[in-house]
């Protein structure tokens, strides 16, 4: 397969929605983004406000002369679809297809979300009241072409997800029915205990991944550096080569056959180095 050129890769980062979210785009092609990862409304209340027509008009003239591709939309922190307290669960579910509908609208390629937290529970309670959760918007989801990515985690507190067993137990149990699949979070792995530091490391990952989850499955890349040391289960991101991943990582990444085409959106800390980082990806697919 004849490789894609670095320059039409899709490369981004989570880019802002202040003052409509066409701006997010507008951001994105500023910084020589040819994708981008979005919040559709705020990511830190329950209530999502809808998005009116002008804008959503404004929203597809701007994703037309940018030339961005597969754009991300990452749901609400609060949402919790593994949650054991009802009324949590309840709201979660409800806020989810909220943000479905949104993709719909704004015809967004994918829904990166967290699995869930048990919170007290045992996980695999946790693991079926999130995959119970994702059945019941099967027939939302029908109506629009976005597909659901379970973001890998990086195991804090009760939060599930920071094990690839987990992403496929819940694959397994919805496939079938809803269009899902997998966004790997590098910081988030490599602080699960997966070592991803060196191309022989990557190998490892990868065909454990492809034996216990499935490549097919794997959709899309938040690329982060890592503040803390391999296996800390702490989630705490840092700019490309400047964590304890290093940039070999991000080397092998760029130049996989089975990754180097998949979307890649950045979620670093310095967000006026994402230009910068973004080329340095570019060069390293070189």
């Amino acid at each position: 397969m004849k490789k894609t050129p670095s320059d039409e890769l899709l490369i981004g980062a989570h880019t802002s929605i202040a003052g409509g979210v066409h701006n997010a785009l507008l951001e994105g092609a500023a910084i020589g983004a040819t994708t981008v990862q979005i919040f559709t409304s705020n990511q830190r209340q329950w209530k999502g406000k809808p998005i009116p027509e002008k804008e959503l008009e404004l929203w597809h003239e701007t994703l037309q002369s940018t030339g961005l591709k597969k754009i991300m939309s990452h749901d609400s922190y609060l949402i919790n679809l593994g949650s054991p307290d009802a009324d949590g669960l309840h709201k979660s579910r409800k806020t989810f297809k909220e943000e479905i509908e949104r993709c719909h609208k704004l015809k967004i390629t994918y829904l990166n979300f967290h699995p869930g937290a048990a919170l007290g529970a045992d996980e695999m309670a946790c693991l079926n009241t999130i995959s119970e959760s994702l059945l019941e918007c099967e027939s939302l989801l029908e109506k629009g072409s976005t597909r659901v990515l379970l973001e890998a985690t990086a195991g804090q507190g009760t939060s599930v997800g920071h094990r690839f067993e987990h992403l496929a137990y819940v694959i397994d149990k919805v496939h079938k029915k809803i269009p899902i699949g997998v966004c790997i979070d590098t910081c988030h792995i490599f602080a699960a205990g997966y070592d991803i530091r060196t191309k022989a490391g990557w190998e490892k990952v990868l065909k454990e991944f492809d034996e216990i989850v499935g490549l097919k499955h794997l959709y899309a890349f938040h690329l982060n550096d890592s503040m803390k040391p391999l296996g800390s289960r702490r989630d705490r991101h840092a700019s490309l080569g400047k964590g304890e991943i290093g940039i070999e990582c991000f080397k092998v990444l760029m130049n996989h056959p089975d990754l180097r085409e998949l979307p890649k959106y950045l979620e670093t800390p310095v967000t006026e180095i994402w230009k910068d980082e973004i080329q340095l990806l570019r060069d390293l697919a070189k």
